[in-house]
């Protein structure tokens, strides 16, 4: 089993708690972030920093001369927050290098000093896939176009640079859902207060999971060497936006009568509203098909475990 992983991202919504499971399974974590200091000090409260050790690294540079030689694997979850701003040229282009650039860096050092690098994981997101489409879409199923398409066509091509000795996962995530990041994030003080409620009609397809599978199907693909390639980070059970904000308010015990007018995200939002206002219906299938069962299958066990510690 491997023991020492190189992380990045590690201090993100997904990539703390995956840090967290990876030291109850045992592993040592190398952690790349652009403040070790302040890296270590957010995670000491999840952790035991000594077990680990932290390396500065500004997201894009070089990481040969730094790259731990021991290290049997890499995880790469680094990239620019898609919802943190409206997508101007300028964000556009930092949310496409934030990613790029740290994969291409990660990939340059695993083909040059990773000898003992037998795996590495890579993130990418469905928004690789076509928008607006009514067919379930499988791994197989072709790329789609526009801006989020592109940036996740050239994410996985950086990825796909790595040396073929080096067994290459990558993971096509859905929208994350947890209490401390992700789409819920935003969502739950609207809901709490009883104005929460669909987008429009609320006809547009979610394809979710639930933060603790995320981090789950991640070190199942660690740890399974059978496991290459392509897959959909996704529960099995898609579902509609009206379905979505249903069960979120079911589980809070608030109501869900405010729907919010597809024009007025447009208005407040611009480009980055497709990433409400898309419908993606993304299977599972492929994940399940090599042995992972998920903890939270529907979207009512996910919401219930969410509002619980909400």
């Amino acid at each position: 089993m491997t023991k020492k992983v190189l992380i990045t991202g590690a201090t993100g919504f997904v990539g703390s708690r995956l840090v967290k499971a990876l030291e109850d399974n045992s592993y040592q974590c190398v952690i790349l972030s652009r403040n070790a200091q302040r890296a270590q000090s957010k995670l000491s409260r999840i952790i035991d920093i000594q077990k680990h050790s932290f390396k500065e690294w500004d997201g894009k540079s070089s990481l040969v001369d730094i790259w731990p030689e021991d290290a049997e694997a890499a995880i790469n979850l680094v990239g620019e927050n898609i919802s943190n701003k409206r997508w101007s040229e300028k964000q556009k282009e930092k949310i496409e290098k934030s990613r790029t650039l740290a994969t291409n860096a990660v990939v340059e050092a695993i083909n040059e000093k990773g000898e003992k690098c037998k795996t590495f994981i890579s993130a990418s997101a469905i928004g690789v896939y076509p928008a607006n489409k009514s067919e379930l879409l499988k791994e197989d199923s072709g790329v789609g176009s526009g801006f989020l398409s592109d940036v996740c066509q050239k994410w996985e091509e950086s990825a796909k640079k790595v040396k073929p000795e080096t067994r290459l996962v990558i993971g096509r995530i859905g929208v994350v859902l947890g209490q401390e990041g992700g789409a819920l994030s935003k969502l739950l003080p609207i809901f709490k207060l009883g104005l929460g409620g669909p987008v429009g009609k609320g006809e547009q397809i979610m394809s979710w999971i639930h933060v603790d599978d995320l981090v789950n199907a991640i070190i199942y693909s660690l740890e399974n060497e059978n496991i290459s390639g392509e897959y959909n980070w996704v529960a099995p059970g898609p579902v509609s936006n009206k379905v979505f904000s249903k069960s979120l308010a079911k589980a809070l015990r608030r109501p869900a009568i405010f729907p919010a007018p597809p024009f007025g995200l447009k208005l407040a939002m611009g480009e980055m509203s497709s990433i409400v206002l898309d419908s993606q219906n993304i299977s599972s299938e492929k994940l399940q098909s090599v042995g992972y069962t998920f903890k939270y299958p529907d979207i009512d066990s996910a919401m219930k475990n969410i509002a619980e510690s909400a």
